[in-house]
């Protein structure tokens, strides 16, 4: 998938036809990906005959589902009721759409979110579990989130009741991030006894859905918006779940998505250590303390990236090695040819990217671009 940068108005005036495909029950990923492919851009797939929807590739069904919601939704009235709400909208082509969620397979085309996600948010780590938590899970929780925020790493969770509140709370105590993903829209907080929870979130990081505002928490939802869970985080932790928790399959996805799982131990008779029990004798890492997770995935630096990055502005040679790489991996000595600069050089600026987290080495020298870092200094540096 191509990064796509536009202008502010074209951003604007295409941003409302990712909203309408996103009110098209049947229309997710896939189907939105094969029609900007088809139709070039969302406004002309929108507004396409009933011919040419099914010539696109869509059912008659589904085409006239389009055509039904386009004749009774007003987009802009949508997108100002929205705006009114607080809730922002991020489409694939926003430099604000998280790195790690884009990366992944059929990544979710339009992001509803309150508060903010900011590049920091790239070091995120989620912690899910059971509701139905024990003092052992309420104490493991407390500590993970406590000590991973306190190191600069988001925590990521569902807002839900017991292990994912807990770790919300957790981190912000400890005054670092944290992003929630709803199974609802963002104007139908579930639990609804965690409503001032989710504001303290929003306030402190972000709360995001990938339904639209309006959506009830309906019980089918759920499962769908864990892979945004595992897909925003470099890492899944499982603290405890029951053998059909949906915390095992934030897990699953998480494998299915490349990114790490740790599992929390415990007894062999705790209904609610079975899941991560069973993680561990299928491969999880066992986690046995937050320095597990920390050293597993080299964040005991985190802290002093964050503040060289914050320290040092991008100079001339960043610059030219921003705009040579890409999404797609490069060797070193393609980048060094590309930009025509010694290898001493670009080796040793590419180092100093990568400490602050605006390249990412992804095996034999081969360095890929952060996204998000190099979307926002493209709309900066026209």
């Amino acid at each position: 998938m191509n990064i796509r940068i536009t202008n502010n108005k074209q951003r604007m005036d295409d941003k409302r036809f990712w909203v309408g495909f996103t009110l098209v029950k049947g229309i997710g990923a896939v189907r939105l990906r094969a029609l900007l492919d088809y139709f070039g851009d969302a406004e002309t797939a929108w507004n396409a005959s009933l011919f040419d929807l099914v010539g696109a590739g869509l059912s008659p069904k589904l085409a006239e589902r389009i055509l039904q919601v386009r004749s009774v939704v007003n987009l802009d009235e949508y997108i100002a009721q929205t705006a009114k709400q607080g809730i922002r909208i991020l489409t694939w082509n926003d430099p604000e759409y998280p790195s790690h969620l884009y990366e992944i397979d059929q990544p979710p085309p339009v992001l509803y979110l309150r508060g903010e996600v900011t590049p920091e948010d790239a070091w995120a780590v989620a912690i899910v579990g059971t509701r139905s938590v024990t003092p052992y899970g309420r104490q493991v929780t407390e500590e993970l989130a406590t000590v991973l925020a306190q190191n600069g790493v988001t925590i990521v969770s569902g807002l839900a009741r017991g292990v994912d509140g807990i770790a919300h709370r957790a981190a912000l105590k400890a005054g670092g991030r944290t992003l929630a993903v709803l199974g609802s829209g963002l104007d139908k907080i579930y639990p609804p006894e965690h409503r001032a929870l989710a504001e303290q979130i929003a306030a402190q990081g972000a709360i995001l859905s990938d339904y639209a505002p309006g959506t009830p928490p309906d019980s089918a939802n759920f499962p769908p918006r864990n892979r945004i869970i595992s897909g925003l985080s470099m890492a899944v932790i499982v603290v405890e779940a029951g053998d059909t928790s949906g915390a095992l399959i934030t897990a699953e996805f998480a494998i299915e998505q490349g990114r790490e799982v740790f599992a929390v131990p415990g007894s062999i008779f705790a209904p609610q250590s079975r899941g991560p029990n069973h993680l561990i004798s299928n491969g999880a890492k066992i986690l046995l303390s937050p320095q597990t997770v920390l050293e597993a995935l080299d964040l005991t630096r985190n802290v002093e990236r964050r503040a060289i990055r914050k320290a040092v502005p991008a100079d001339p040679t960043e610059a030219i090695l921003l705009e040579a790489l890409g999404a797609e991996p490069i060797h070193v000595d393609d980048i060094r040819a590309r930009v025509a600069l010694p290898i001493e050089t670009v080796s040793a600026a590419l180092a100093m990217m990568e400490l602050k987290g605006m390249v990412r080495q992804v095996g034999g020298m081969n360095y890929v671009a952060v996204r998000e870092v190099q979307a926002e200094y493209r709309l900066n540096h026209p």
